[in-house]
């Protein structure tokens, strides 16, 4: 079996995210839209004869789990917590909240619009998208009577019954991912599992619609099925940790949670994911019964590649599958750099399959 765990930390090197404070251009962006909408909120709450209405932020997604990685077409997304001191039973109407978001931004940007789930301004380069600050806004839990935290949802075109506020706790979903395991170095190799799924499902899917499985459906995945693979070397007293089979067992496990259902008149297998936090929603229900099979599909395709790769005694046979699988930023080692002679093996189709 050959050995690519230090491809797999040079792949993980080259898709990974920096945190926003490692990432300058980032942070920037973001810090620039939240001193506009401090500075112009005041003055719409001026123009409106209300009391200023106080708001705290905080980074919430990808960025503040440590899950975060390179988009494959450099669109890149950030996401932000806005939330306000209010209670929501003062507000019927979250899209109410979102349009003082919205007046607040306009002009920051060519293109800020009001999404279901939130606020968002995009940066545009030559008519093109390059990124988007995603703003969703909370009404703060210390003034609810139920002592919980609200998301508004809603557009400015939606009907009254599609106009809501829904229980969440974005901040409690940040916390179980950032210390799924006590052990940091468990964790870490967590997060890079995390990682190459993310970046095998932006090389293999459509971005369109919700034909792909969403990031953080396969980070949830993962905080219930997930476990480290590491071997201990009593003499050194430290671990070697074995990346690709940890993604095996994860792959073959997400398959074995496929389940049949009765769906649109006919029987199909899904893959469910609940949130671990309010409001415990399926995180794949959008994809189509269609969708959904395909993304099992791809996902047997790779575990047959995975499994492949690890009968090779060749890294460089072995990276040559992973590079199709996960796309150009995984390496190719050259055979002068791996020393390896031996050739390929005969792989019966029962080994295989």
């Amino acid at each position: 079996m050959a050995d690519v765990q230090k491809y797999m930390f040079k792949f993980h090197e080259e898709i990974k995210l920096k945190r926003f404070e490692e990432n300058k251009v980032l942070r920037e962006k973001r810090d620039r839209i939240l001193e506009r909408l401090d500075r112009e909120l005041t003055k719409l709450f001026a123009k409106l004869g209300i009391e200023v209405i106080k708001y705290e932020t905080f980074d919430q997604g990808s960025y503040a789990m440590g899950t975060g990685t390179k988009p494959v077409g450099g669109h890149y997304d950030i996401d932000t917590g806005v939330c306000f001191k209010i209670c929501k039973d003062d507000y019927p109407d979250p899209v109410l909240i979102k349009e003082w978001v919205l007046n607040a931004l306009q002009g920051h940007t060519k293109w800020v619009e009001i999404r279901r789930p939130c606020v968002t301004v995009f940066y545009q380069q030559d008519g093109e998208p390059i990124y988007h600050v995603d703003l969703a806004i909370y009404s703060d839990k210390d003034c609810n009577p139920d002592g919980k935290m609200y998301l508004a949802k809603g557009k400015l075109s939606s009907a009254v019954e599609h106009r809501i506020w829904q229980e969440s706790d974005p901040l409690a979903l940040i916390d179980l991912i950032k210390n799924h395991f006590s052990n940091g170095d468990d964790n870490k190799q967590f997060r890079r599992i995390i990682r190459y799924l993310k970046r095998w499902k932006d090389v293999k899917f459509s971005s369109d619609g919700n034909a792909a499985p969403i990031g953080i459906g396969i980070t949830v995945a993962a905080y219930y099925w997930f476990n480290p693979v590491k071997t201990y070397k009593p003499f050194e007293n430290t671990y070697d940790y074995n990346d690709l089979e940890a993604l095996r067992n994860f792959i073959s496990t997400m398959l074995g949670n496929f389940k049949q259902v009765y769906s649109n008149g006919a029987i199909v297998e899904r893959l469910e994911v609940k949130l671990p936090v309010s409001p415990s929603c399926d995180l794949f229900e959008k994809m189509t019964d269609k969708q959904m099979g395909e993304f099992k599909e791809k996902l047997e395709t790779l575990l047959d590649a995975i499994e492949e790769a690890q009968l090779h005694v060749d890294p460089v046979d072995a990276c040559s599958l992973l590079h199709e699988q996960f796309g150009d930023d995984f390496p190719i080692p050259s055979r002068q750099d791996t020393a390896q002679k031996s050739s390929r093996p005969i792989i019966s189709s029962s080994a295989s399959a």
